[in-house]
């Protein structure tokens, strides 16, 4: 995303969303990865939940992972 991110709308909704939050976080990396989060299960179970950011900012519903992680049936030993 690099520059382009800079100027979406959403991404500076986000750093204030953030930091009305109190949430500061740190200036320290190159700070252009996006995250995500993956709820996989055992075995053959896969993927249960993908999510990754499109932008800056952009967070996974808290309900949504405990839902998938739910769904993760222990694997016989």
């Amino acid at each position: 995303m690099m520059m382009s991110g800079f100027f979406r709308i959403g991404v500076w909704q986000n750093f204030f969303r953030a930091w009305k939050g109190g949430y500061s976080g740190n200036l320290e990396g190159e700070g252009f990865t996006l995250g995500g989060v993956y709820v996989i299960g055992a075995g053959r179970q896969g993927v249960l939940l993908e999510h990754r950011e499109k932008e800056f900012g952009d967070k996974v519903s808290l309900p949504s992972v405990l839902e998938a992680a739910e769904k993760i049936k222990p694997q016989a030993s």
